[in-house]
This record gives structure tokens, sequence and C-alpha cells, in this order.
């Protein structure tokens, strides 16, 4: 899984056909309704956000990142990925 903040529903749905028809994801979620606070440049910034929840495999993280980079707006994009330890083992291998 991994997640990723964009400034926009515009560009969440960008970013999540991209990664979605390039067979990056498998499924990505856009979660609206973030509030991200964090330091840039020596101040703290407030802004609201949405979150991409994106399912991959792990040997396609680094493509995925890729991909995002060339697609995200911000300077320093957000890009996470988080192992899996387990869940439903259909999905999973879906």
């Amino acid at each position: 899984v991994v997640f990723v903040t964009v400034p926009s529903k515009a560009v969440g749905q960008k970013i999540a056909h991209s990664l979605v028809e390039g067979k990056l994801a498998a499924c990505v979620n856009i979660i609206p309704g973030l509030e991200s606070v964090y330091l840039w440049e020596g101040k703290v910034q407030s802004d609201a956000e949405l979150l991409l929840k994106i399912k991959t495999r792990k040997a396609l993280v680094g493509e995925l990142t890729a991909a995002v980079k060339a697609l995200h707006p911000y300077q320093e994009c957000e890009v996470v990925a988080v192992d899996v330890t387990g869940g439903s083992d259909t999905y999973l291998q879906w």
C-alpha cells in the first residue's frame, strides 16, 4: 500500500487513472477531507488535501514512485509505501 497526498480531486484522479491504466496499481482510493500540518521552509503550514491509498505490488513501488513524481504538482510530494502483513488471501492475490 502506498500513500500519496494531493492538493485537489482533479490531481488525484489524474494520478489514479494513470497508475491503474499503466498497471502500476490495482486500485486507488481517493479519500477527501484531509488536513495536513507540516514544516516547510522553516514555517508551519496547513493545507487541505486528499489522500490516495494505492494498492500495488512491492516490485512496482519504484516505478510507481517515479510516475507519481512526474504527474504531481508539488516540489516534494509524499510517496510512502507500507508493507501489508495480512488480510484476505483472495483479495491480496488479486
